[in-house]
């Protein structure tokens, strides 16, 4: 992203370092706050309530690219996140290379909502529906090479990958009784090894 970019997010006093920080902050909704800290089951209107505030910290970031009448999909993941698949065209620039600034976009509006809400929800940002295409190629590239480790009675290493790529391998694996999966190396370098039981 532009370094010049300035946005309101209200974020700057929070430690992005300290989850317990993070978890004491009291925000705009502290009965949601309460009930969701307590694992009390949230009802249709405080789901509702939270994709209110994401989709609205969403916008008040893309009217930094006159992109803030974009239609934004919002949907339940496989995990309960909250999924905001915006639906624009000539929004590559939120994608960025490898999707690295899609990656510090869903960290920035993962903070800002946070921030407001008093907690962690969970909320995945999404781009012309482009981490779902690669959320499924990174998990296909993984039984891949978990299948060559197998018939090849080998060890096989992934190219490098970001965090949020490397949890998707080990989860596309996890099931998998013959192989084994761990993480090695140093970012940017840091990458999957697949090896056998």
């Amino acid at each position: 992203m532009n370094e010049e970019l300035v946005i309101d997010t209200e974020v700057e006093e929070m430690d992005v370092d300290s989850t317990e920080d993070a978890d004491q902050i009291v925000g705009a909704y502290p009965e949601l706050a309460r009930k969701y800290k307590a694992g009390e089951e949230l009802t249709d209107q405080d789901l509702d309530q939270i994709a209110d505030v994401s989709i609205t910290v969403l916008r008040n970031i893309l009217e930094q690219f006159d992109a803030e009448g974009a239609p934004i999909d919002e949907y339940e993941g496989d995990e309960g996140e909250l999924i905001l698949d915006v639906t624009a065209p000539d929004l590559a620039v939120l994608i960025g290379r490898h999707g690295r600034t899609l990656e510090s976009l869903q960290t920035m509006v993962s903070l800002i909502v946070s921030r407001k809400l008093g907690f962690r929800y969970p909320v995945v940002v999404d781009i012309e529906g482009y981490k779902s295409r690669r959320n499924e190629k990174v998990a296909s590239m993984a039984r891949s090479a978990a299948a060559r480790a197998v018939k090849q009675h080998t060890t096989v290493k992934l190219p490098p990958m970001s965090a949020y790529e490397r949890r998707l391998v080990h989860i596309a694996l996890r099931d998998n009784e013959t192989v084994e999966t761990h993480s090695e190396g140093v970012d940017p370098e840091r990458r999957v090894v697949i090896s056998l039981v």
